[in-house]
């Protein structure tokens, strides 16, 4: 009994898988724009807050929102943890009309978070993403205990 030779079949599941491999993948599909959710007073003046700092490039302020073991953990960059180094890391960042908005959100007593979209200038469309996860003593201001954000889009290329 022969068996065909090895570069027969390569071929064969060649010109089978060829026609699948050369389909060009479906477009994405439109984006959504997901509605705003109205946050609490409390929850909101963290957004504000943070958009004011940002604005003025403030990275002490920006840090001053965080817990003191607080993370960021933004697009392209690895962690940062605890107030002095995200205020290293916010340094030379800022200066541009951030606008934040709330997607969805939870708050208990102590913990909450905050879902939300982000985009720069006036009636900005969104260009990333953002949670925030929130911490507080009992009747005290929220503080951000992580800060993770993403781009919509991916990075460009250099």
């Amino acid at each position: 009994m022969s068996r065909p030779p090895l570069p027969s079949i390569v071929l064969g599941l060649m010109l089978l898988t060829e026609p699948v491999l050369a389909q060009s993948p479906p477009a994405p599909a439109a984006p959504v724009r997901l509605p705003d959710v109205t946050l609490p007073p409390a929850l909101d003046r963290v957004l504000r807050d943070y958009e004011r700092a940002w604005r003025a490039g403030d990275a002490a302020a920006l840090a001053a929102l965080f817990a003191e073991d607080g993370f960021v953990l933004q697009s392209n960059r690895p962690p940062v943890r605890g107030r002095a180094a995200i205020r290293a890391a916010y340094e030379g960042q800022g200066g541009s009309l951030l606008q934040l908005r709330a997607l969805a959100f939870a708050a208990e007593e102590t913990s909450g978070y905050i879902i939300g979209a982000y985009g720069y200038g006036k009636n900005a469309t969104d260009t990333g993403k953002f949670t925030l996860t929130l911490r507080r003593t009992p009747g005290g201001p929220w503080l951000i205990v992580s800060d993770m954000d993403n781009a919509n889009a991916p990075p460009r290329q250099r």
